[in-house]
């Protein structure tokens, strides 16, 4: 086993990940269009993750003892706890089955669709939240307790002493605490990359993760090993990203 392995390891490094065994076509093949799949829910899901978490963090930080900052805590909060899998199925039965505002599942729907953008946004929202959701609370209680300490240390305070207005130390603030940000914005990014298996699976969106758990149950040794490598690439990639920005930002982490 070891020596094969350092085969197929030599053969991934030259772009030949082999031939899948349950759709007898070269992984490469098959990886390239989940990927792209992964990478749109991916983004769309992040982009919620963003805005959500930088307007409840910064909510919660501009009124940490007042109703707007316990509401905007008890958010974050029961967002981080709301299982992911009981979460995508709520949706489905609310938004998708009971309303009808969204399709269930799927990329493109079979009739009246039309298969343009406009239809793939469709389906794309109910997957994104689901998605969405963890990383989200995440974000917003580290973005949250950042902020609220450069908002009650010195910087503040000596900004507001120069007869700078609302908006500038606001600025100020916001520019400090961005490393923190920052830094939890690209782990949650890392996340949804290697998390997104079972909202994939439940809403059948034909990205990484459900062609990983597919492969797993037909026992396709070679687009596991494929789809595993791609997941790590991409997490040691984003991860040596996050630290290079995080050094532009902020100089005092430079060594």
């Amino acid at each position: 086993m070891p020596l094969r392995y350092l085969t197929w390891l030599g053969h991934a490094a030259t772009g030949d990940l082999g031939v899948s065994v349950a759709g007898q076509r070269p992984v490469t093949e098959l990886l390239a269009p989940a990927v792209g799949q992964t990478l749109l829910l991916t983004g769309a899901a992040f982009a919620l993750v963003l805005v959500g978490g930088v307007v409840l963090g910064a909510a919660g930080a501009a009124r940490p003892p007042g109703p707007l900052g316990r509401l905007c805590g008890a958010l974050s909060t029961l967002s981080i706890s709301a299982p992911q899998y009981s979460v995508a199925l709520l949706l489905i039965a609310v938004f998708a089955v009971q309303l009808r505002w969204f399709p269930a599942g799927g990329t493109h729907s079979a009739f009246g669709g039309g298969g343009g953008s406009g239809d793939l946004l469709l389906h794309l929202v109910l997957p994104a939240v689901a998605a969405a959701l963890v990383p989200l609370g995440l974000t917003a209680r580290v973005f949250r307790a950042a902020l609220a300490s450069v908002l009650a240390g010195e910087l503040a305070d000596a900004l507001r002493a120069r007869g700078l207005g609302r908006f500038a130390v606001w600025r100020a603030c916001v520019h400090n605490a961005s490393p923190a940000l920052l830094t939890i914005a690209g782990l949650q990014l890392a996340y949804l990359l290697e998390g997104v298996v079972f909202v994939e699976t439940l809403f059948a969106w034909p990205g990484l993760g459900r062609l990983l758990y597919d492969a797993l149950a037909a026992r396709d040794l070679p687009l596991v090993q494929g789809g595993v490598l791609v997941v790590a690439v991409a997490f040691v990639g984003i991860n040596i990203l996050v630290d290079t920005a995080h050094a532009w930002i902020d100089p005092r982490v430079r060594g």
